[in-house]
């Protein structure tokens, strides 16, 4: 089972992550991104979640005859936002190390939007989108927490403004795994100086830097981010929107990140 999960944030660099982390030789990371088991894929079983990593003789393998650490773990960063997944995770994986990346919720939303338009997802406006979005996605989570069979499309792909409100979901998070098990950075740092970030990464892991990957400065981004420019309107709105939420979140992780603006 994996050493440590990627849960957050959706459109927050996790995919480019996720590449960047393949190239440390003791890191065995799951075959694929996004395995969704804990949360869309939870009734495969965990015969079906084991398969997609590394098994036991190869761990054994790489620390008793290569003399290398050995972690593995996986990315699916629509975990931080199902309701049910800190649970699920908790029951299993209770030690499991939690990292994320969180970008400015206004950015975020607004490149969620265009992808969702790319995957054909979603044919409204961005105004239109996000038009009681929050109360839709309220009666959705609602949904899930009575039938955890129940999929929402809604849910998962047009909840715009809702996935943002990050210190909800950490707070719940938290319910089930203490302080010390979370690593939080900010996607802006990741994007700004990749190096850096998977220097604090490999440190939190308990893993040696290796300074070929931290030579790699410039960002290397992986999905698609063009898209035009947000109306200056409108992200005043949301700026002002996501003030409260933000400010909450300052305060559970003792600093501010910089986003209302």
């Amino acid at each position: 089972m994996p050493d440590f999960l990627i849960i957050g944030t959706q459109r927050g660099g996790t995919t480019s992550l996720y590449h960047y982390l393949q190239a440390h030789p003791s890191i065995r990371l799951a075959n694929t991104k996004d395995t969704h088991f804990f949360d869309k894929k939870y009734s495969n079983g965990f015969a079906w979640y084991r398969a997609h990593f590394p098994t036991i003789w190869e761990k054994t393998y790489v620390q008793q005859v290569q003399k290398r650490a050995f972690v593995t773990g996986e990315a699916s960063p629509s975990y931080l936002f199902h309701p049910l997944t800190p649970k699920r995770v908790a029951q299993v994986m209770p030690r499991v190390k939690l990292m994320m990346l969180l970008r400015n919720p206004v950015d975020r939303a607004y490149s969620q939007y265009y992808h969702a338009i790319e995957l054909g997802h979603e044919t409204r406006s961005f105004e239109e989108a996000i038009q009681g979005e929050e109360e839709r996605t309220a009666l959705e989570r609602e949904k899930i927490l009575k039938d955890e069979h129940y999929y929402s499309h809604a849910y998962k792909h047009l909840s715009y403004l809702t996935r943002g409100i990050y210190v909800d979901q950490l707070q719940e998070w938290m319910r089930f795994f203490s302080r010390e098990q979370f690593l939080i950075l900010k996607s802006e740092d990741f994007y700004a100086n990749p190096a850096t970030v998977l220097k604090e990464m490999f440190t939190f892991l308990n893993l040696p830097t290796i300074e070929t990957q931290l030579k790699k400065k410039e960002y290397k981004q992986y999905n698609n981010n063009s898209y035009s420019k947000m109306d200056a309107a409108m992200r005043t709105r949301l700026v002002e929107y996501f003030k409260p939420h933000n400010a909450r979140l300052y305060e559970l992780l003792g600093t501010d990140l910089g986003w209302n603006k």
